[in-house]
Formats: structure tokens, C-alpha cells, sequence
């Protein structure tokens, strides 16, 4: 595991700064918008630290993945002068935005107390392994991995607003419509996915806790609908939502590579390694899970 944590954090400086020579290099205006959303990511960052610590919950970067992807997008898009490309993929990170804070919602992730809720189950697992034990380290973890990282990664996704902002960027064109179409599609399935899953847990837990016989839940997780095609569904729909997102700037520029690609880039490594560390929690937990493994592919169906 610390390797792994060890290769996102090198990827998470390395990789934007690899991404900076692709292509045409950020105009001024550009370079301005950057600055100013970064001194935002960093209060961000401050305050998903400084809460977390506080109150043991180091969950509260997931409180604000799904939020401030859309202020990140909208603010830059008002420096940019509300270029009608920017406020079409401004309303789409909208819409991505609202359907991920309304399932995190119905888990519990929120609370009054805002900094209470749920905390991703993989960290207290986490804490519990030899080198995440030591405070200390735990801290640093925090600082470094869960909230510099994520938060960085968060903006960096949202980067590829700005390219309608370049000296070569064309107008709206069919393919902006197509990818908006491409990235309604995969919330949509994103959401079908989740539903499914959350579907399953519900029945489960309902069954459990009437003492009923569990039948096809004895097994403990969803294999049907779109799970039975991929082992994670919603993961896929996530990373290819952002990678749609990155289109946008091809679009707008010509340039298949671009220093906005860091991002959705990032965002696959990131999955690759949380759906690893996931799996290797739930084979442990569920006897079946390997077997599951072998039938069914991991983002993508097996042939």
C-alpha cells in the first residue's frame, strides 16, 4: 500500500508538470485563471485537513468531491468571461455534480454537523495497518495523500474549462454536442449503476436485520444488472465522464494532447489503485468475491 500511495503522490506533481509541455502552452489569461482557482483548491485543502484532524473524520474531502467541481468550473468560466463552451461544460459538471451529492447524501455522508457523516470504510482498515498506526504518520497521510492529493486532483479534472480561453479555440461545433450527449449518457449509467447498488445493500441489511433467509444476498455483494457485466460499473462511468470532459478541450483547440489532460489522466491512476485496495478488502471479506473476480472484468466486460 505505501507504494502505491508512494507512485499517486509522485504522479500528482510529476504528471502536471509532464502535461505543461504538451501542446500549446496557457495564454496569459489562462495562467491568470489558473492562479487565482488555485489559491481556492488550496483553502480547500486547509480546511479538509484542519477538520479532518479535529475531529478524527478524515472523510471530509469525500464530503466536498461532488461539490466543488461546479464552483471550480463556474468561477472559472466567469473569469473567463462566460464563453459559451465553458458554460456548457460548467452546466454539465452541474449535472455530474448534483447526481453524485444526491447518492452520497442517501448514505449518510452528510450530517448537521457537517463535519460528522460517514467516513470511507478504508481508512479506519487503514489506520489499523503497521506504518498508518503511528499518529504521526496518519497525519501526514492526511495531509499529503488524502487531502493535497485529492483536492489537487479534483481541480486538475476541472481544468479543461479553460480551453475555449486559447488564442486557437474554435467555436461550438457538433462535437461539443456530441460529447455533452456522451457525458449525460455516462451519469446516467453512473446513476443506474449506484442504484443497483445501493438497491442491494438496502435488501440486504433489511434481510439481516429481520433474521430472513438472505437467498441471492448470502454472498454479500451485487453481481446483477450492470455489475454482473464489470465489477465496477460506477468506476468506469467515472473515469470515462471525465476523460469526455478532457475532449472538450480537443475540440476546442485540435490538439489530441494538451496540457489539460493531467487530470482525467490522474484520475485513472487514482481508480486503479483505490479499486485494488477495495478488492482486496471485500475478497477477504466475502468467500465468493474471487471467484467473481475471475468471471466478471474489472471497468470493462470480459470477452
Amino acid at each position: 500500500m505505501k507504494k502505491i500511495i508512494g507512485f499517486l503522490m509522485a504522479t500528482v506533481i510529476l504528471l502536471p508538470i509532464a502535461a505543461w509541455f504538451l501542446g500549446t502552452p496557457p495564454n496569459d489569461v489562462q495562467w491568470s485563471i489558473l492562479k487565482d482557482t488555485s489559491w481556492i483548491v488550496a483553502g480547500v485543502i486547509a480546511y479538509t485537513f484542519i477538520v479532518g484532524q479535529i475531529t478524527g473524520n478524515n472523510s471530509q474531502v469525500d464530503k466536498l468531491w461532488s461539490i466543488v467541481p461546479a464552483p471550480y468550473a463556474w468561477y472559472m468560466t466567469w473569469k473567463g468571461g462566460m464563453d459559451e463552451r465553458m458554460i456548457l461544460m460548467s452546466v454539465l459538471v452541474t449535472i455530474w455534480a448534483a447526481r453524485l451529492t444526491f447518492n452520497f447524501a442517501r448514505r449518510g455522508g452528510y450530517s448537521w454537523k457537517f463535519w460528522a457523516g460517514e467516513e470511507d470504510y478504508r481508512w479506519e482498515v487503514l489506520r489499523k495497518r503497521p506504518g498508518f498506526s503511528n499518529p504521526i504518520v496518519w497525519m501526514l497521510f492526511n495531509l499529503l495523500f488524502i487531502c493535497f492529493y485529492q483536492n489537487a486532483l479534483i481541480f486538475l479534472f476541472t481544468v479543461p474549462v479553460i480551453s475555449s480561453l486559447s488564442t486557437q479555440a474554435s467555436p461550438l461545433s457538433l462535437m461539443d454536442y456530441t460529447l455533452a450527449a456522451i457525458f449525460i449518457g455516462l451519469v446516467v449509467m453512473e446513476f443506474i449503476a449506484d442504484q443497483q447498488q445501493y438497491n442491494f445493500q438496502q435488501e440486504k441489511y433489511r434481510l439481516i436485520h429481520a433474521n430472513e433467509d438472505l437467498g441471492e444476498y448470502a454472498d454479500g455483494f451485487v453481481q446483477t444488472g450492470l455489475w454482473s457485466k464489470m465489477r465496477h460499473p460506477n468506476y468506469f462511468a467515472e473515469q470515462t465522464i471525465w476523460v469526455v470532459f478532457y475532449l472538450f478541450s480537443v475540440s476546442a483547440t485540435g490538439e489530441w494532447l494538451n496540457y489539460t489532460i493531467a487530470g482525467c489522466i490522474l484520475l485513472i491512476i487514482l481508480f486503479k489503485g483505490s479499486s485494488d485496495f477495495s478488492e482486496e478488502i471485500s475478497a477477504k471479506k466475502y468467500p465468493k468475491y474471487t471467484d467473481y473476480q475471475k468471471r466478471v472484468g474489472r471497468f470493462l466486460p470480459k470477452i
